[in-house]
């Protein structure tokens, strides 16, 4: 019976810290720069590569890491391409982003703090893609 119930409660106690953990991953609100996403596109294609593309506010335009880690949290296909645009907040940013070379108007890129991007080749962060400097 003494060996029955320490089966028992071993198993609880186990399958409860493995539910805790897979419910208390980190996510997007856990971020501390104020993110909100404004823009977003998703290309109808599900068999082959799945092109995505975010435009994003931020309050904290220094944080590079927390920049990164947003990136990271971003949903990625395998053989596809994320891309994510950051502006700050209170700065004018697009409303709308598409495809292709140019996601948005130029008028915006000047405004766009960073850039992260995932693809099949790895993953990186530019900061002021737009700007010749």
């Amino acid at each position: 019976m003494t060996k029955k119930w320490l089966f028992w409660v071993c198993t609880t106690l186990l399958v409860t810290l493995m539910l805790r953990q897979a419910l208390n991953q980190p996510g997007v609100e856990d971020l501390s720069s104020g993110f909100v996403e404004v823009a977003s596109y998703r290309s109808e294609n599900n068999t082959g590569p799945v092109i995505r593309r975010y435009v994003v506010t931020t309050l904290n335009t220094e944080n590079q890491e927390e920049m990164e880690a947003y990136g990271n949290l971003m949903p990625f296909t395998k053989l596809g391409e994320t891309k994510v645009y950051f502006f700050e907040s209170g700065q004018p940013y697009p409303q709308q982003i598409y495809a292709g070379t140019s996601p948005f108007s130029i008028d915006f890129e000047p405004y766009c703090i960073a850039l992260y991007e995932k693809s099949f080749q790895g993953q990186r962060l530019l900061i002021s893609p737009f700007n010749a400097d």
